[in-house]
C-alpha cells in the first residue's frame, strides 16, 4: 500500500539496511516473477497446503474479489477465484492460509490511515482443483478495542486457526489478537498483545507455528511465538525490492518467500532463522543465517552492498519524487 513519510526517514532507512544488510547470492533456480498482466500490486502471498509449488496472492485496491493461484515453475496464473458474499472489497492487504486449508483475506488496510471504524476478514476453503471459479466466502467484521487504524498483516496460527493482525505504525506497530473463533453475527475485536518494532506491511507464521516473520518495505524481524507472547529471534534476509509488501513461509517451512508489487514482480527466497530441517537449504545460495556474515574474502559481500545503496537510494528518491508529484 501507500507509503506516508518524508524523503529523509525513508532516505535514511535505506541506507540503515544497506549497512547492515546480509550477503544474498542471486540464485536463478530459485524464487520466480509473477507474469500475470492482471496482477500489479500483489499485497499478499501464501504458500498453497494443497497444491505444492503454488502460491496465492491478490491485488491491492481497485481489483475486485479476486484471488489468483500462481505457479512458482512458471510464474504463470493457473487459477483465478472470484469470491461471492462479500460485497465490495475496499483494500485487500494480506492472505493467509489457516487449519483445514482455509484460506483467510485480510481487507484491512485504510487509505485514510486509520479512519474506517471496522474492516473486514474473508474466509473461504482453498480449491482442491485449480481452475476458474467462484466460491462464496464468510465474511467477518472487525474492529480494534483501541480504535481504528491501518494494517497490511494478517496471520492465521496454523494450530489454533486464531487469526492475529500487526498494523501498520511508521514509528512500530502492535500484534493484535482475534477472538478464539470468528463470528459472521456480529463484531470480532482484536485486542492489542505487544509491540512489533517495525513499519509492517506483512507477517506469517511458520508451519509449525513457533516462528513469527514479520516484514517492512526496509528489513524484517522473525519472532518465537509462545502463544501471542513473541520474543526478537534475529534479523531477516530482507531482499531490496521496489516495494516490499508481502511474505511466506514456503509449506516445508525451509525458506521464507518475499513479494513486492509492480508488473511483472518478482517473489524473492530467504532464509529462515534457526530453521534446522532435514535437506535444509541455505538462503538463496548463500549462507544458512539470517545475521550478517563475517569476513568477505572475495568480495561479494562488498559488492552487494554497492548495489544495495544505489537500489535503496533510487527506491527512497522515486517516493521523495511522487509524494512531492501528489503534494503539487
Amino acid at each position: 500500500m501507500r507509503m506516508r513519510r518524508s524523503f529523509p526517514f525513508l532516505a535514511g532507512s535505506a541506507l540503515l539496511v544497506v549497512l547492515s544488510a546480509p550477503a544474498v547470492a542471486a540464485d536463478g533456480d530459485e524464487g520466480f516473477t509473477i507474469g500475470d498482466s492482471r496482477i500489479t500490486e500483489s499485497s499478499g502471498l501464501a504458500a498453497s497446503r494443497l497444491h505444492p509449488g503454488v502460491y496465492w496472492t491478490h491485488n491491492d485496491s481497485d481489483d475486485g474479489p479476486y484471488l489468483y493461484a500462481v505457479d512458482s515453475r512458471t510464474g504463470k496464473t493457473v487459477a483465478t477465484v472470484t469470491l461471492s458474499g462479500v460485497g465490495s472489497p475496499r483494500d485487500v492487504e494480506a492472505i493467509s492460509i489457516g487449519p483445514g486449508n482455509e484460506i483467510y483475506v485480510g481487507d484491512i488496510g485504510d487509505n485514510l490511515g486509520g479512519q474506517w471504524d471496522h474492516v473486514w476478514i474473508y474466509e473461504l476453503p482453498e480449491p482442491k482443483v485449480l481452475e476458474d471459479q467462484t466460491i462464496r466466502a464468510t465474511q467477518y467484521v472487525v474492529k480494534y478495542a483501541d480504535g481504528a487504524r491501518d494494517a497490511e498483516s494478517l496471520m492465521v496460527h496454523p494450530k489454533t486457526g486464531r487469526v492475529y493482525i500487526v498494523d501498520k505504525k511508521e514509528d512500530g506497530g502492535h500484534l493484535y489478537e482475534g477472538p478464539a473463533r470468528l463470528s459472521a453475527s456480529g463484531t470480532n475485536v482484536f485486542e492489542p498483545l505487544g509491540a512489533v518494532g517495525l513499519w509492517a506491511t506483512d507477517a506469517a507464521f511458520s508451519p509449525d507455528g513457533k516462528q513469527l516473520a514479520v516484514r517492512g518495505y526496509f528489513g524484517g524481524i522473525a519472532y518465537t511465538w509462545n502463544g501471542g507472547k513473541i520474543k526478537r529471534q534475529g534479523q531477516l534476509s530482507v531482499p531490496l525490492q521496489r516495494q516490499g509488501e508481502s511474505v511466506t513461509y514456503t509449506a516445508d517451512g525451509s525458506e521464507l518467500m518475499y513479494g513486492s508489487e509492480g508488473a511483472d514482480s518478482a517473489v524473492k527466497p530467504g532464509s529462515v532463522p534457526g530453521y534446522s530441517g532435514s535437506g535444509a537449504k541455505s538462503p538463496s545460495g548463500g549462507g544458512g543465517s539470517a545475521s550478517a556474515q563475517d569476513g568477505d574474502s572475495d568480495g561479494s559481500h562488498a559488492n552487494y552492498k554497492v548495489g544495495a545503496l544505489a537500489l535503496a537510494v533510487a527506491l527512497a528518491l522515486g517516493l521523495g519524487v511522487k509524494r512531492l508529484l501528489r503534494r503539487g
